[in-house]
């Protein structure tokens, strides 16, 4: 079953002869429950793509339809709510907000939507992170693989319909960001969660199930 179905999608920046054409005509679907990873050297259009997929951005032309939701016809609103209740975001920065402890990082979604926390699965994912130790501690801290390791939670908390990792070893060097990645995949896997991950690594790209490559806005083999 298709959790993301990408349709003639185009996404233009600007007009004129200044136009960059980010995303020219992608057609693409990802299976719920399965790690694909998008790689793509830099202006590819990787990102862009996985914010398309975010609701970040609209569509100039195609559509997007994510969790049976065509994103295309939400409001803004709309897509606010999406985004907080069916998308786990990763970034390469953490984005960690300093002032809050790890605990508070992670349980931010929730408290956002007045969500009540559930504590049986707060403490399976920050057992499967190697958190529980650190969750009084604030962000400062941590090491980079630590604060990752409390976004990665952060982003799962709100059991989210799919994970979408924006280059999330970028910041790491590469033994770390190995570890990281492989807890990213394990814990989606844990939770049956879709994972959609942009790298510009190869290795890292080998740990998915399925890898596709962009080139120029466009899918190439």
């Amino acid at each position: 079953m298709d959790i993301v179905t990408i349709h003639a999608l185009k996404k233009y920046f600007g007009r004129g002869p200044g136009q960059v054409k980010a995303l020219d005509g992608v057609e693409l679907s990802i299976e719920k429950g399965r790690f694909t990873a998008i790689v793509g050297a830099s202006g590819s259009g990787k990102t862009t793509l996985l914010n398309m997929i975010g609701g970040l951005y609209q569509p100039t032309e195609g559509s997007v339809t994510v969790d049976g939701m065509d994103l295309a016809r939400l409001t803004e609103e709309e897509l606010t709510v999406f985004r907080r209740r069916k998308v786990g975001f990763v970034f390469q920065d953490y984005n960690l907000a300093p002032e809050l402890t790890i605990r508070e990082n992670i349980l931010l979604p929730l408290l956002m939507d007045e969500a009540r926390p559930d504590g049986i699965f707060f403490s399976e994912i920050t057992g499967l992170l190697g958190l529980k130790e650190k969750l009084d501690a604030f962000p400062h801290m941590l090491s980079g693989g630590g604060q990752q390791c409390a976004a990665i939670a952060r982003a799962l908390i709100t059991r989210p319909s799919i994970i979408l990792a924006d280059e999330p070893t970028g910041s790491l060097d590469g033994k770390t960001g190995q570890s990281v990645a492989g807890l990213l995949k394990m814990t989606a896997e844990y939770f049956h969660q879709t994972l959609i991950m942009i790298t510009h690594s190869e290795e890292l790209a080998q740990l998915a199930d399925r890898v596709v490559r962009l080139q120029d806005g466009r899918i190439v083999q």
